[in-house]
């Protein structure tokens, strides 16, 4: 069976993106980049909420992202992406689906089936849905060493506590940490 991983950005105080939405202050670096790279490689499915797919639909078909980083830009593009929204049904940048009720019911469909591991970018609200529902194998949480005071909280909306088990932490060079761990769901 697949893996379903969550990557997800954070502040060192648990904000997902600053007060006004964005994630301008995460700072992405060339090992930062090599280590999303990697991650195309293991990868033949992207999970997203609307919001996230929004921005990532703004940015990853253009120039300008191909000149930052063309393998990234290359998979991002070219994967097949699924998208949870009950207001957003068709969009000019595919090959995407569109999933308004049961999230998790298509997930889990889809984990059933051959293939490679299937990656949530970003989307905190959707992650926190979904780890309740023990779809998720895996979050992958990268901690930027800055504090923003403010913002959208990381895993908001989460029903309760879910335990969860370090599997792995990866430090960076420019102060970056990668937390993994696996939910202990009963």
């Amino acid at each position: 069976m697949r893996t379903v991983y969550a990557f997800l950005l954070t502040s060192v105080d648990g904000y997902h993106a600053d007060a006004a939405g964005g994630t301008d202050w995460f700072d992405i670096d060339e090992e930062f980049e090599e280590y999303s790279r990697a991650q195309g490689d293991h990868i033949d499915t992207i999970v997203m909420g609307r919001v996230t797919f929004e921005m990532m639909a703004a940015y990853w078909p253009t120039p300008q992202a191909y000149d930052a980083d063309q393998v990234v830009a290359g998979f991002m593009n070219d994967l097949p992406k699924v998208v949870a929204s009950r207001t957003m049904t068709t969009h000019s940048w595919g090959p995407t689906t569109f999933v308004a009720d049961d999230i998790a019911g298509h997930v889990r469909a889809l984990k059933e089936k051959p293939g490679k591991d299937i990656a949530i970018f970003g989307s905190s609200s959707l992650v926190a849905d979904l780890l309740p529902t023990g779809v998720v194998d895996e979050l992958r949480i990268i901690v930027d060493p800055v504090a923003l005071g403010s913002g959208v909280p990381v895993l908001s909306g989460l029903p309760g506590p879910i335990p969860l088990r370090r599997t792995d932490v990866r430090v960076f060079d420019n102060g970056h940490v990668v937390l993994t761990y696996a939910p202990v769901l009963s």
